[in-house]
């Protein structure tokens, strides 16, 4: 990080720099599980892709335009919006986000087509523009700077978890008893943690001038290499993850069995988040080629091994490991290239990675519409191997050492599993709002849910 961005970021906060305060403590926890809800809410189309396509009467190929929709709204918005936004008081910008998602999601659970659904998941969009390209340097600003490290793992560890147990019980619930009601449990949860937030959110100064640089700054100190790359992954990525449901129905898994096994393979995702602490510092570029190329050996394996449902779970569990360690590798790897604030850095990872998952879904649905599932991971790899091909060209974005920031380190695995525990005293409220929702369900839908077979 350049001495420009480091006074930026212990001068504009008005939080102690020095001694960590019990209400940083509490401002890192409801960040942690803001990125849990932000997770689920981007995501959770991927569960219920099938009974949400039943339900209104459009194909699962169709269905995936609403992960499209999503994503290019974040990646159009997220830097204009955070340049725009730069000098606002960051609390204000974050429940902001928060109030989106629950605007979003009620949208999404009241719609009365298609059309609607796809409203909705832009105003998430947008939401989303802002969220993650405030979030972790919004950690950063309220602890010390020895721990910004720990908040930045702390965050980030919120959105496997949404992975892990978001978008699996998300899933559930629509399994259950409807789509509807628990995209409308989310709402209701976002609502709550925006109050939350508000109440208990340590406040943070915006700034008065944001440290942008431009694309011919960003290719020297090799960020532009590092965006390029995270785009590749996320296109690769999202060829498969966002039909990753109607794959694994047609490899043989019971339907009403997606949302365990969504949660099987988002525990192999939180063991690459732990592998990612663990090398993030050590060898960050030698870790990310590898997770790559693994995830690219995956995709090559899944048509091989889609007749068995256990072979395919198990190739899948790899595949999602590997990707569990890109995140953290790719956000460091930004913000280490020390070309722009933290925040323009999380902007730019964050409209990057929304670009990939647009086109990652959009391929996706083309490959399946004209050539049927046993292409897609082949399609994948293809562009995974783009990914890898910039990232071991591009040592100035992916150096083969990198010298030890304290300000920067994700390496605390104890920040990373104790968020489990702010996650899980979450599930009660979580509970009551999908019995508040499913009390309703007949005044909402009108409808029965159609259970889908094969």
């Amino acid at each position: 990080m350049s001495t420009s961005t480091a006074s930026i970021s212990t001068t504009t906060s008005t939080v102690s720099t020095s001694v960590l305060t019990s209400k940083a403590v509490v401002g890192i926890a409801v960040l942690g599980l803001a990125t849990f809800f932000a997770i689920t809410t981007e995501l959770m189309p991927v569960g219920l892709l099938g009974t949400m396509s039943t339900d209104l009467g459009v194909t699962e190929s169709t269905m995936g335009i609403v992960i499209t929709v999503y994503a290019t709204a974040v990646a159009l918005l997220a830097l204009p919006l955070t340049s725009l936004t730069a000098r606002m008081p960051r609390k204000t910008v974050l429940v902001s986000t928060l109030v989106g998602y629950t605007v979003s999601n009620l949208m999404i659970a009241l719609a009365p087509s298609f059309a609607i659904v796809c409203a909705g998941r832009v105003v998430g969009g947008i939401a989303h523009a802002l969220f993650f390209s405030v979030a972790s340097a919004y950690a950063t600003r309220i602890v010390p700077p020895r721990l910004a490290g720990r908040a930045i793992a702390f965050v980030y560890s919120g959105s496997s978890l949404g992975f892990v147990i978001g978008v699996p019980l998300a899933t559930g619930v629509g399994e259950s008893i409807g789509w509807r009601p628990a995209v409308g449990a989310v709402a209701v949860c976002a609502a709550i943690l925006a109050v939350v937030a508000l109440a208990f959110l340590p406040g943070v100064r915006g700034t008065s001038s944001p440290h942008i640089g431009s694309p011919k700054a960003w290719a020297r100190s090799g960020l532009l290499a590092v965006v390029v790359a995270d785009l590749l992954l996320f296109a690769g990525h999202y060829i498969v993850y966002t039909y990753i449901g109607p794959y694994a129905i047609d490899a043989g898994l019971a339907s009403g069995l997606v949302s365990g096994a969504l949660l099987v393979l988002g525990g192999t995702g939180v063991i690459g988040l732990w592998l990612a602490g663990m090398f993030v510092d050590k060898a960050p570029r030698q870790t990310l080629i590898a997770a790559v190329a693994t995830m690219a050996a995956a995709f090559v394996a899944l048509p091989f091994v889609h007749g068995s449902l256990i072979g395919t779970m198990i190739v899948a569990g790899v595949w999602m490991a590997a990707n569990g360690t890109t995140g953290t590798l790719f956000m460091a790897a930004a913000i280490r290239t020390g070309g722009v604030s933290p925040d323009i850095a999380g902007a730019l990872v964050n409209g990057a990675s929304n670009i990939g998952i647009a086109a990652g879904a959009a391929i996706g649905g083309q490959v399946l519409g004209l050539t049927g599932m046993q292409t897609m991971p082949f399609a994948g790899a293809v562009v995974l191997l783009g990914s890898l091909g910039v990232v071991v060209a591009a040592r100035r974005g992916f150096p083969l050492r990198t010298t030890h920031q304290e300000h920067l380190s994700t390496s605390s695995i104890e920040a990373i599993t104790s968020s489990l525990g702010v996650v899980t005293t979450s599930m009660p409220t979580i509970s009551r709002a999908i019995q508040t929702m499913t009390g309703s369900v007949a005044t909402i839908t009108g409808t029965t849910r159609t259970q889908r077979s094969r």
